[in-house]
């Protein structure tokens, strides 16, 4: 879960997610989906070695995944994050999601995964990474689902919501982009974690963070299973799911954004 440009995580959350990023089955998982949907991306762009930016970058997780189609930066707010990120060689930058430090025009593509949620003022956000995106280049967002999915990690993340499909889409269109593609994610488990919430809300067990709560010895398993929707996705929008996803494009170099 890329983290926030507008307020800091809780500290301790980014040397959880440093740890636990290249195994955990959330992020294993995760990744698999979006470099589905980044092959696409970059096929149609063609364009050779794209520059692209993940905004919210956290310890560096998806930049490294990123760095696989083209020349890959970061930005973030958190100096933790960022010294994650610099101990592993990335390319990185500070600045806020809503005021982004690069020219109008930089990047053939741009990312925001598990970071719209965290801004004040999305809409804003938005509007930046459409202002520093080139003409017909694309987005991928990635946002958590519905709000009565709200659980411990929403708190620690600090979270301002949970998306349903309709409101990310509106405030994409509201940002100057046009979508392309808009589909739940995360089907595998979205029973589970319904349920693990909900009796966390009932018992008031509260773990320091979700990405304690975990099966090791299911742990590749589950990342294969959530990692597999990929293909379904090639060819099917979900009705629901755990989270959204969502592919829009610039079509017009706009002004005042």
């Amino acid at each position: 879960m890329s983290q926030t440009l507008s307020k800091e995580m809780q500290q301790h959350t980014y040397a959880i997610m440093n740890r636990v990023e290249d195994s955990h089955w959330w992020y294993v998982g995760r990744r698999a989906i979006l470099e589905s949907f980044l092959e696409g991306i970059i096929q149609k762009s063609k364009i050779e070695n794209p520059r692209i930016l993940d905004v919210g970058c956290g310890t560096g997780g998806n930049l490294e995944m990123l760095e696989k189609f083209g020349v890959a930066e970061g930005v973030d707010v958190s100096d933790d994050a960022l010294e994650f990120c610099k101990s592993k060689g990335l390319r990185v930058h500070k600045g806020l999601a809503e005021k982004l430090p690069f020219e109008d025009e930089s990047f053939n593509v741009v990312t925001a995964l598990d970071v719209i949620e965290h801004l004040d003022d999305d809409v804003a956000g938005l509007k930046e990474m459409n202002r520093v995106l080139k003409t017909g280049g694309r987005t991928l967002i990635f946002v958590p689902a519905f709000m009565w999915l709200w659980g411990v990690q929403d708190d620690v993340s600090n979270h301002r919501i949970r998306y349903t499909k309709k409101q990310i889409v509106e405030r994409l269109e509201k940002a100057g982009f046009e979508i392309e593609r808009a589909t739940y994610a995360n089907i595998s488990f979205f029973a589970p974690i319904l349920g693990g919430r909900t009796l966390m809300k009932l018992t008031g067990i509260k773990p320091e963070s979700e990405n304690n709560v975990n099966v090791s010895a299911l742990n590749g398993v589950f990342g294969k299973l959530f990692g597999a929707e990929r293909f379904w996705l090639k060819n099917f929008d979900f009705p629901f799911g755990v989270s959204i996803v969502i592919v829009a494009k610039k079509t017009k170099q706009t002004d005042g954004l």
